[in-house]
């Protein structure tokens, strides 16, 4: 076995779903970096446009971008195809893409409730189920879906989202058996507290060090930091990691200071 660096094998395309911004750009540009085409899709029309923009010119590598709307199967269904006769059969897949509901309890409504559950659990299964040609096709794919230590902590502020980052977790290991027999691999990716746009909004909210002072390292973390994980279970470097859960957090989960 070889020990030359993969993080750009395999060199195939990746469809980064919330790639306009945060931790699916960060994904995107940690691919592109290495000279892996990327797909972006987005909900933020403008913003997927300028970010593909932006990785052309960076790193001049195959970008594709598109919006599309994870609520609608049939958005799903159609940037897959416009995506394949942009970039040819995807070998990989990072689902990012998601909304935070702040309401509590009393703030569900039978459309938040959907939403939340159709953007972030729903569209991975049928994204995946929509994409195993490809993936089945190229050797050494791979997914990596975008989960949360709220899957694992208990926050009141926003059960929508604890309960589908929790599905995700499940669907991820129930994947993972049924895919393996294709050689596809498939793991999540649970970050901490991250400097996204979704984030700022709390962050800049709370007193100074609110977050930081539960974090082993002191510190919020960055999307790259994020994107370079990414871009490795993407890659031959993970070969033999299916079903798992990478936690991403500075030391959060397991700190018990308060």
């Amino acid at each position: 076995m070889s020990y030359e660096p993969a993080l750009g094998a395999p060199a195939t395309p990746v469809i980064i779903t919330g790639g306009a911004s945060g931790i699916g750009l960060a994904s995107a540009e940690a691919l592109a970096a290495v000279g892996r085409p990327v797909a972006l899709w987005d909900i933020n029309a403008g913003g997927v446009d300028r970010a593909a923009e932006t990785l052309r010119s960076h790193y001049g590598v195959p970008v594709f971008a598109t919006y599309a709307d994870l609520r609608d199967l049939a958005d799903i269904d159609r940037a897959l195809a416009d995506s394949r006769a942009a970039l040819g059969p995807v070998g990989g897949i990072v689902h990012a893409a998601g909304t935070v509901d702040t309401a509590s309890l009393d703030g569900i409504t039978a459309e938040s409730w959907e939403d939340g559950i159709a953007v972030h659990l729903r569209a991975l299964a049928f994204l995946v189920q929509g994409a195993l040609p490809d993936l089945t096709a190229n050797p050494h794919s791979a997914v990596v879906a975008i989960t949360s230590i709220n899957a694992t902590l208990g926050n009141a502020m926003n059960p929508i989202y604890s309960a589908a980052k929790g599905g995700m977790l499940s669907l991820v290991r129930s994947l993972a058996d049924r895919l393996a027999r294709d050689g596809v691999r498939i793991n999540s990716l649970s970050p901490g507290i991250i400097m996204t746009g979704m984030m700022k909004p709390a962050v800049d909210a709370l007193p100074a060090g609110h977050f930081e002072r539960r974090i082993l390292q002191e510190r919020i973390g960055e999307p790259a930091e994020i994107g370079r994980v990414v871009r490795f279970l993407l890659s031959r470097e993970a070969s033999y990691v299916t079903a798992a859960e990478f936690v991403v957090d500075g030391g959060n989960i397991s700190s018990q200071r308060g």
